[in-house]
């Protein structure tokens, strides 16, 4: 019981540092009232880059083990990127093992909207998205130019 009050207690601080402080370019808050424990988040794409003008959406699902433990976290939108797997589910460090209780909601944004331009192709979750990434940059950007498009469409 102790965990799950701990657990509701932080993520209500960072519902509030995300309401009073939320990072440019991003949002999160529970999906429902009663649920503290999955949020609904949105990035946008970083202006002068290829995913400019995308709305991404994302969910997060926390466990009564937060924040010693990171969140779930996988994108619910369409997405080509090498370090996405086809699930959404993202290979990102500060949320597999290089997990620290210090990091919010909002530095899991913060990283998500960074790694969008700036992919790590070393460690694809997506093996096509890094191919042609390190191969033909032009081919990726135009990839995600339409996923950026679609994103708005839905």
């Amino acid at each position: 019981m102790a965990n799950v009050s701990r657990a509701k207690l932080r993520l209500m601080t960072d519902l509030k540092l995300m309401k009073q402080e939320p990072p440019e370019g991003c949002s999160a808050s529970p999906l429902s009232d009663d649920n503290l424990f999955v949020w609904g988040a949105t990035i946008f794409g970083p202006p002068d880059t290829s995913w400019e003008g995308g709305i991404y959406t994302l969910r997060l699902t926390f466990s009564e083990e937060y924040p010693d433990k990171p969140p779930r976290v996988r994108f619910t939108c369409d997405m080509f990127h090498p370090n996405v797997y086809q699930d959404g589910t993202l290979c990102l460090d500060i949320i597999q093992d290089h997990w620290s209780p210090i990091y919010t909601v909002n530095t899991i944004l913060t990283s998500i909207q960074s790694l969008l331009t700036d992919p790590n192709p070393a460690s694809p979750a997506n093996p096509e998205a890094a191919h042609l990434f390190t191969t033909n940059k032009e081919a990726y950007k135009q990839k995600v130019r339409k996923i950026a498009q679609r994103s708005v469409e839905c």
